[in-house]
């Protein structure tokens, strides 16, 4: 029986402590990792009133949210549980310490964490955030509560899965790492204490959390600096050279460890571990490995592939005969989040197109930035729109295959004001994640942009007045979408008939849920 006495309760957290490029060659291990001394911030000074990190207001958080007791505490931050004073609604609130955010690096990873969560939003493994605050104090992140506890604990606690359970689990956590990368993004610090349980039910669904070292990217680049988490760290991190294939690898140590109990890489300090690691040699020996099925271990071998290139994909691990349920593939194909919104987005009627251009006029720039990312990495001639070909070439980077067909569909979706290219508002319009509209300010802004005389109506003038401007506002279109949205019948739309129309057909968008 393989146990968790040799799994360390608190696995050493590294930092990055250098930008610049290393000559370590791969035979050579790098020295243990150093915090970097404290640099001052080259910030430009904010105002009194705003925020060095979000760069907007401060907010008092505290007249919306009652803090409640502490859940966790890291390098940076603590968490603790919080209640929404109108709703009642329980989350869980992380707090950033301004004091502890030293130098530029510090401000930077606390914002890029902000933008990549809003990013990831709307994933069924991955832990919501719902809003980011910053007062004179600390910058709080507002997050989906996950009440039952670390992977890590249940590890601990179980021993080892059986396979059945640990296939089931790690389905889950791939599904992460095929999603972050889909979407530009690599986690850089994966390992069981980053995974929660919604609740403590034995089913509970597994969120994937702390953002704090993850990073944008484009196909092909390479970054150096040296992150992550010691018995989870891949090779060529070590090596100062590696991409996003570093996930696969800290998933594939995850897997080890639900298998057998113990992590495939040890040694008395960081040093014997980095060695460990570089060496690569994986023990199939011990107990319970004999006892385990041949295509469990094929997996393992697969994901911890010393070179990145022999090295599993997250869409191919999803496909591997161990990770398929009963020995046959799952009933939903692997989808990409950007291609399932603009999916949703080409069957919505055009008065709800225009409404979301707007919405997507007044988010905030670290709601957006990764789409903005991603448009970048799609508009490859840099002229601020993506052509057909710009499009057809950039879907397959995010994992997807489409027939030349299905994508002019798409181009012709987002197109919204029909110039045969798509702008930078159209892309954020047509991929932006649907609980954007949970935010009532939003949806009234976007009333109003139609409401032009304020009466409180969207008249047939107005409709007409405002798709003329995207090239829509033909007679049939206008009297289809009063026949949709008009359920009072009285010829124009209200704002309720509006909200109505804006959340139907929205998988994502639970009223409920809605911010008070």
């Amino acid at each position: 029986m393989g146990n968790c006495n040799g799994l360390p309760s608190t696995p050493s957290y590294l930092r990055p402590y250098d930008h610049s490029p290393s000559s370590m060659s791969s035979s050579s291990s790098p020295h243990p990792p150093r915090r970097p001394q404290p640099q001052p911030s080259h910030h430009p000074p904010s105002s009194s009133n705003a925020g060095r990190v979000l760069g907007r207001p401060f907010e008092d958080i505290r007249s919306t949210y009652t803090f409640g007791r502490q859940l966790g505490r890291g390098q940076f931050g603590i968490t603790y549980l919080v209640t929404h004073k109108k709703s009642k609604q329980k989350f869980a609130c992380k707090s950033i310490a301004n004091h502890k955010l030293i130098n530029q690096d510090d401000i930077d990873d606390v914002r890029r964490e902000v933008q990549i969560m809003h990013h990831l939003t709307g994933h069924r493994n991955i832990v919501e955030l719902h809003g980011a605050y910053e007062d004179r104090h600390s910058v709080n992140l507002i997050m989906e509560l996950c009440g039952g506890g670390e992977l890590f604990d249940r590890i601990i606690a179980k021993g080892h899965y059986s396979e059945r359970e640990a296939a089931k689990l790690f389905r889950q956590i791939v599904t992460v790492v095929h999603n972050c990368h889909s979407m530009g993004v690599i986690h850089r610090d994966l390992k069981p204490e980053n995974f929660l349980f919604l609740s403590s039910d034995e089913d509970s669904p597994l969120k994937a959390t702390d953002f704090g070292l993850s990073v944008f990217f484009k196909p092909g680049e390479v970054f150096r600096d040296l992150v992550g988490s010691a018995y989870y760290v891949a090779p060529e991190i070590l090596r100062r050279s590696y991409g996003a294939e570093v996930d696969v690898w800290s998933a594939g140590v995850i897997l080890y460890i639900l298998l057998s109990g113990v992590p495939p890489f040890w040694g008395e300090n960081e040093q014997e571990i980095f060695d460990s690691i570089l060496r690569g040699s994986l023990d199939f020996s011990s107990d319970p490995w004999p006892s385990i099925s041949n295509p469990a271990k094929d997996l393992v071998m697969k994901m911890l592939q010393q070179d990145p290139k022999e090295r599993l994909s997250a869409h191919d691990a999803l496909n591997h005969p161990w990770m398929k349920e009963d020995g046959e593939a799952p009933d939903k194909p692997i989808d990409i989040a950007v291609l399932t919104r603009m999916k949703q987005f080409r069957a919505m009627n055009k008065l709800k197109k225009v409404a979301l251009r707007v919405i997507a006029e007044n988010l905030s720039e670290e709601e957006i930035m990764g789409l903005k990312e991603m448009f970048k990495s799609m508009d490859t001639d840099n002229s601020g729109t993506i052509t057909f070909e710009e499009l057809k070439a950039g879907l397959p980077k995010l994992g997807t295959r489409l027939s030349e067909s299905e994508v002019r569909q798409l181009m012709d979706a987002a197109d919204v004001n029909g110039n045969g290219t798509i702008d930078y508002l159209e892309f954020i319009t047509a991929t932006m994640h649907m609980n954007r509209m949970e935010k009532e300010d939003h949806l009234y802004k976007a009333f109003e942009y139609f409401d032009e005389d304020k009466s409180g109506y969207i008249t047939m003038e107005e409709l007409e007045q405002a798709l003329k401007k995207y090239n829509m506002g033909d007679a049939k279109t206008i009297r289809e979408i009063i026949a949709e949205v008009d359920t009072d019948n009285d010829g124009k739309i209200n704002y309720d008939e509006f909200v109505a129309m804006m959340k139907k057909g929205n998988p994502d968008v639970l009223t409920n849920r809605r911010r008070r």
